[in-house]
């Protein structure tokens, strides 16, 4: 049985609100929003690899912090697996020796605590203990993911920041064993334009979206705004209502 632990799912901060982060098992970052703050250092220390969705500040903020803090603790380096354009944002932007020190490089570029490994969309990584993380495509500003995580018996999808995207539900459509669906909607229906503009889904759009959809996992909703969250969830039971979708909580554990 594969764990798949919310640290956050709020997409913004406030109330105890976290920022996009998911532990997979106790080893397998989903992106690396503040979520992952709440985390003591042993489990911190515990974190073999870390999958991006994309390189927007809510999805990589304790990362660099991550490293920093438990770096001298492991004895193999930490692993982000990232689309290269991804990649490369982190090494022009964050990991420069002006924001943050390159920790692919230190202690010694030998002997690093922190590598990449570009991924590419449909790329499937084997994590080991029969668990697989599969990169699907995203509709976002900047060049995203979403992730098919999947073991023999069952298989979760995350969207990351998306909209609308054939292509997405393509691939979700093939996947026979899907058992949860978890799908972003950070805008209410009064945001629609920035929300098109952002490439973020609103209610209306999210059931529109669902209408895709050809399987029948439990639908659960992630990256809210804080300052319309119960507003947000009010049209999503109105307009996505017979998708049956919930609103995902920080702090739940799901089981596939």
């Amino acid at each position: 049985m594969t764990k798949f632990r919310v640290l956050g799912c709020s997409g913004g901060i406030g109330a105890r609100a976290r920022t996009t982060s998911f532990l997979l098992d106790d080893d397998i970052l989903i992106d690396a929003g503040t979520g992952v703050e709440d985390l003591p250092v042993n489990e911190l220390a515990a974190i073999d690899h870390v999958f991006l969705t994309h390189s927007h500040l809510d999805h990589i903020a304790a990362l660099p912090l991550l490293v920093d803090s438990v770096g001298a603790l492991r004895k193999q380096p930490i692993v982000v697996h990232a689309l290269p354009e991804t990649v490369t944002a982190l090494k022009d932007h964050i990991f420069n020796w002006v924001i943050w020190p390159d920790f692919t490089e230190i202690p010694h570029y030998e002997r690093p605590w922190m590598r990449f490994e570009p991924l590419t969309v449909g790329q499937t990584v084997d994590v080991g203990r029969q668990r697989r993380v599969r990169s699907l495509a995203a509709s976002h500003t900047v060049p995203a993911l979403a992730f098919h995580l999947f073991n023999d018996a069952a298989s979760l999808v995350f969207s990351g920041d998306t909209g609308p995207n054939d292509e997405f539900w393509r691939q979700v459509n093939g996947i026979q064993n899907l058992r949860y669906l978890i799908i972003e909607t950070a805008f209410a229906n009064k945001e629609q334009d920035l929300a098109v503009t952002a490439k973020h889904l609103f209610p209306i759009q999210l059931a529109e979206e669902l209408a895709k959809l050809q399987r029948d996992p439990q639908v659960l909703i992630t990256h809210l705004k804080p300052s319309d969250r119960d507003l947000i969830g009010r049209e999503i039971d109105a307009w996505a209502g017979r998708f049956a979708p919930r609103v995902l909580e920080g702090g739940e554990v799901i089981e596939f």
